[in-house]
């Protein structure tokens, strides 16, 4: 049976951290670098970072802050936000993070998942999809650019379509669930999985 790891996921806006609800109502809740510090301290088992603005707003990775965070930290880390291309993941892979995270530049174009792959290797590639439950249809509707645009995607499929592309991880993202503590969606989970 395979261990539980333990995963932080850290929201950056502007360089802060902020936590949100819902994909919105964003608080400020303090410096990277202080989390990244309490996080080694921890002894996470890896460290996700979502620029949650970079895809919404059109701007790439903040390279220069990428590489500060990868320097301070002690544990494995993955970094999504902005990322378009293969040549960016390398670059961020090259910062010293082990994974990058692409998201609505997969979903629109999935060779782009290959690409990466064959640029940093699939098992540092993670595609993240954000989901919604649909309220009359069932099923879950698909969402980019901070849970701004719908999807016409079926989640399931699509699921398929990235792991097959060359995914070597997927996070799924639950926007009804975000911030609420409580709980993760098990039924989401468990569909995606199977």
């Amino acid at each position: 049976m395979l261990r539980s790891r333990i995963i932080p996921c850290l929201l950056l806006r502007s360089g802060g951290l902020v936590k949100t609800v819902r994909f919105g109502a964003d608080k400020y809740v303090g410096d990277p670098i202080n989390a990244v510090k309490i996080f080694n301290e921890k002894q996470v088992d890896e460290l996700t970072l979502f620029d949650i603005d970079a895809t919404a707003k059109g701007h790439e990775p903040d390279y220069d802050g990428l590489e500060i965070i990868a320097m301070e930290s002690r544990m494995p880390l993955c970094y999504g936000g902005g990322v378009s291309s293969a040549a960016q993941a390398a670059r961020i892979i090259a910062l010293g993070f082990e994974k990058g995270s692409v998201s609505a530049a997969a979903i629109e174009r999935p060779d782009l998942i290959r690409e990466m792959a064959d640029a940093v290797g699939r098992q540092s590639v993670v595609v993240t999809i954000d989901v919604q439950p649909r309220r009359f249809r069932g099923g879950y509707a698909v969402y980019t650019h901070n849970g701004k645009r719908k999807r016409n995607d079926d989640l399931l499929e699509l699921v398929a379509k990235v792991a097959d592309f060359g995914a070597g991880e997927i996070v799924i993202n639950s926007i009804d669930r975000d911030g609420m503590m409580n709980g993760y969606d098990l039924a989401l989970a468990k569909q995606v999985r199977a």
